[in-house]
């Protein structure tokens, strides 16, 4: 049986958070944003799975409801109304998703022909390709809850369109790129340059989604899905995969859990790519572990950012799991290092239990971002949902 303790102060931070969003109960103009909200999504589906409680099923499904409504149409201070997808309201509830989903950033988006402020970037309104791939991860999860493949079907659309949005092919020649961030409606690029892990998350995850929906629902996907795996498979060859950021660690911690679970679930050949996000993987943990970030203060840490990598490091224990029950699916490269990794589990224990102390919730940093530190905590602490843990 789970840790009851952290069964437990998961469920009160996912309670708290509804609360305090406007999720349960219910209020007009409820507080949304796509990146916390895909995780939160994957929490109540997976302290529903813990507890056998429904009332976590309702709100995962209330929440993927209020997603749509909200980040799915234009904002309030905007002169554009309905779906950003252009469709018209009862076409718009069938496909939320085909227009892609706004960020829910406090600030509107920058025009065409206003000038540029990076930091004022961040506090604007758009559409993120990896809170997309996040979001796109969280409707699959529902759907293998609930083995309703609407959610997944969902999911495909905004596949579809991101990919179709996000990625262009260079003036200058060469491979295809993405934009790192898009207009609301997708019609221009907000940010041109590229997030580093953008192609691999989106390939994992469109991988992810292929599968679910041919092998776990009996669906047939159009043949142009599989080219759009080619296409952003294409996008990340050469990408550099090391980071020092504990968040984007976590990431690929994340896509290696996948990639192991694709191999053993749906016999997808992805050895080499286990391999190559593994090794980055444990370079840069090493990399983190060895510095003295952890040592730092609260008001120092951004604890969203290191709950990434001890969400990461939680699933690298899972994937030390699929390799020991079948132990041929994998090489003894793949072995090496994900026993490598298990000597960093301590370093998930010492972020969960920082974090769970009050006196570091004192912090400015924390209370600046504190819908997302403890959605991300609460994951953390219970990562069956978000991990696919059986």
């Amino acid at each position: 049986m789970k840790n009851d303790g952290k069964v437990s102060s998961a469920a009160d931070i996912m309670l708290g958070f509804a609360g305090t969003t406007g999720l349960e109960p219910e209020r007009s103009g409820p507080v949304r944003y796509l990146w916390t909200d895909s995780f939160a999504v994957c929490n109540y589906l997976g302290l529903y799975r813990i507890t056998g409680d429904k009332g976590f099923l309702t709100l995962a499904l209330r929440l993927i409801d209020q997603v749509h409504h909200v980040l799915g149409r234009h904002r309030e201070d905007d002169q554009r109304s309905g779906w950003i997808s252009g469709l018209p309201d009862e076409e718009g509830e069938k496909h939320p998703t085909v227009g892609g989903l706004r960020i829910g950033k406090p600030l509107n988006e920058r025009k065409i022909g206003e000038p540029g402020d990076d930091e004022l970037e961040w506090d604007r309104d758009g559409q993120y390709f990896h809170y997309l791939t996040k979001w796109m991860h969280a409707l699959n999860r529902a759907s293998l809850a609930t083995r309703d493949p609407r959610y997944t079907g969902w999911a495909v659309e905004l596949a579809r369109t991101a990919l179709a949005k996000f990625s262009y092919a260079p003036r200058s020649g060469g491979p295809r790129r993405m934009y790192w961030k898009m207009s609301i409606d997708l019609s221009y690029p907000q940010v041109t340059s590229m997030g580093q892990h953008d192609p691999l998350d989106g390939f994992v995850t469109y991988q992810v989604l292929g599968e679910t929906t041919a092998k776990e629902f009996g669906i047939t996907l159009h043949p142009s899905f599989d080219r759009e795996i080619a296409d952003i498979g294409e996008i990340c060859r050469g990408i550099t995969l090391f980071t020092n950021d504990p968040l984007g660690i976590g990431g690929l911690l994340f896509d290696a859990t996948r990639i192991a679970d694709l191999m053993v679930g749906y016999g997808v050949s992805l050895s080499g790519l286990l391999s190559s996000v593994l090794a980055s993987a444990l370079q840069g943990t090493r990399f983190f572990s060895e510095g003295r970030y952890l040592q730092l203060p609260a008001s120092r840490r951004l604890a969203f950012r290191e709950l990434g990598l001890s969400i990461g490091l939680r699933g690298a224990a899972h994937l030390n799991g699929q390799i020991g029950a079948v132990p041929e699916n994998f090489s003894s490269g793949h072995k090496d290092l994900a026993r490598s990794l298990t000597g960093y589990f301590p370093v998930a224990d010492a972020i969960e239990q920082f974090w769970l102390d009050p006196d570091s919730q004192q912090s400015q940093l924390w209370t600046d971002h504190r819908e997302i530190n403890r959605v991300m905590l609460a994951t953390s602490l219970v990562p069956e949902g978000f991990l696919g843990i059986p």
